[in-house]
């Protein structure tokens, strides 16, 4: 219950389109996303101008998977290293 109190909704206007994001990350967190996923949305559009919105949007989730699968090993490779010591 007390999680609930801590959330707090955000507008972004993604690729023209404006949706609620409700979550916990601060405002400045929120902008930043907003910002780097327009950046990317843009990219995609000029090197695959071809490509759905769903297909973008797709790739854009692989991305951003993929990216938390490359954290996620640094991570468990940091805590592995620091068990050995």
């Amino acid at each position: 219950m007390l999680m609930t109190a801590n959330k707090r909704r955000f507008k972004a206007e993604i690729d023209g389109h404006t949706y609620t994001i409700i979550g916990t990350a601060s405002d400045r967190h929120m902008q930043t996303v907003t910002r780097m996923m327009n950046e990317q949305v843009t990219q995609l559009k000029k090197l695959a101008p071809d490509l759905s919105d769903t297909e973008i949007a797709m790739l854009l989730a692989f991305n951003a998977i993929s990216d938390q699968v490359d954290k996620q090993a640094e991570l468990l490779k940091m805590q592995t290293d620091d068990a050995d010591k």
